[in-house]
């Protein structure tokens, strides 16, 4: 909870305040610990619970876990009291991409910079089933280096909320960059209407201008669906033939990202490949996990392959989180054995929740919890928690017992 002098779970000072909205005040606040500068969205759980918006926080809770990328705002935690929920992030203090666009278009080398990093970013997101679906230069922020950010995941979507038809079907987004499949409401692919978007901001960088305009909404559609637009002739002409591709109102014969990163215009001057640092590969992550040092589990949930879980181990703490890419009746059908062998008591709660307990520890009666939750189509965050008895008892079995049983069900 926040106490009167403004000191957030007694651990962040909270300062100005920075921005807000409908259901939300955004501060400047302080790690108390480290002295690190970080926003911190408070969000009125009661407001967004008429509305009806629950759900959407939690998406966007899980959406943003899953993002880790140099050109994404972090989100570092989560916290909630019965009135509010805060979301902890990465402070970006260069403002708004917009800002800089109120002046004027910008310099090519600038937009080409710009406009590298944008792509990397939701490349990467793509790469894990995030689709942002409302891509604008109003929801990209820069650093004090000059680097870009995107933000604003709340109207984003999961690759598992797609119906059968393989589409999602949701109308969202801002109006002049919204894709034209999706003001149809015919079922759209994200990655497409993202790319859309993305289109939509490298002609405004570039042109200082909406590529579709037009004070009467119903009008911009039709001129969204037709694709038509006029390039200024102050537009770079390499990069015209890249944005008419990225503005093909046809999503099938509409560039992707992998035609995008190797357009000539787009690789000029290319200090590093998005599709490399960006989109880490499993391999890489899979023998660097030590490297990892303090990101937790969401950090890493995109591993297809096996998860060396010995560097998740701190047997300091009382709470263990990890990821497994395997379906939940494999986990579960794991700790069953686990407690079988261990003589432990066990209770399931909906499938989610599993609570072991004995009679017998060092300290009496030792109870563990363990949650397992679906990030994204087989792949699982386990959090295992102590709730009563001794914390030797706990590591005992963590270290000898689960760790190596569930790192047998990796895949």
């Amino acid at each position: 909870m926040c106490t009167k002098d403004g000191v957030l779970m007694q651990r962040y000072e909270l300062g100005k305040l920075l921005g807000h909205g409908n259901f939300a005040k955004v501060y400047h606040g302080r790690n108390l610990v480290t002295g690190m500068s970080v926003a911190v969205k408070v969000i009125d759980k009661m407001k967004v619970i008429k509305a009806e918006m629950m759900q959407h926080i939690k998406r966007e809770i899980a959406v943003m876990r899953l993002v880790k990328h140099p050109n994404i705002v972090q989100m570092h935690e989560v916290m909630a009291t019965k009135t509010k929920i805060y979301f902890v992030l990465e402070y970006v203090k260069g403002g708004e991409l917009f800002d800089k666009l109120t002046k004027g278009k910008l310099k090519e080398e600038a937009a080409r910079t710009y406009f590298q990093q944008l792509v990397s970013a939701i490349g990467f997101c793509h790469e894990r089933g995030v689709y942002h679906r409302d891509l604008k230069p109003e929801n990209l922020l820069l650093d004090d280096e000059g680097n870009l950010k995107v933000s604003d995941f709340g109207l984003s979507a999961l690759a598992d909320t797609k119906r059968q038809d393989g589409l999602l079907h949701t109308c969202c987004g801002s109006p002049a960059y919204v894709a034209p499949e999706v003001i149809v409401r015919r079922g759209y692919d994200g990655a497409k209407a993202d790319i859309w978007s993305c289109g939509v901001v490298l002609f405004v960088l570039l042109a200082g201008f909406l590529p579709f305009h037009d004070s009467n909404i119903i009008e911009m559609y039709r001129k969204i669906a037709s694709g038509r637009f006029k390039y200024p002739s102050s537009f770079p002409v390499a990069a015209k033939s890249l944005v008419s591709k990225m503005l093909d109102p046809n999503p099938i014969t509409r560039f992707s990202i992998g035609d995008i990163v190797e357009h000539p215009w787009f690789k000029t001057g290319l200090v590093y490949k998005p599709m490399t640092e960006g989109l880490v590969s499993s391999d890489h992550l899979e023998h660097n996990v030590e490297e990892l040092g303090n990101c937790n589990a969401f950090d890493i949930i995109s591993l297809s392959r096996g998860l060396n879980l010995s560097g998740l181990f701190n047997e300091d703490e009382k709470e263990v989180r990890f990821v497994l890419k395997q379906p939940a009746t494999a986990i579960f059908s794991k700790l069953e054995e686990i407690c079988n062998m261990l003589k432990m008591k066990v209770m399931k709660n909906n499938g989610i929740l599993v609570e072991i307990s004995s009679t017998e520890g060092k300290s009496g009666g030792l109870v563990i919890d363990f949650e397992v939750l679906e990030m994204i189509p087989d792949v699982h965050l386990i959090k295992a928690g102590l709730v009563g008895g001794d914390k030797l008892g706990f590591w005992e079995i963590m270290n000898d017992h689960v760790r190596p049983a569930l790192t047998s069900v990796v895949v």
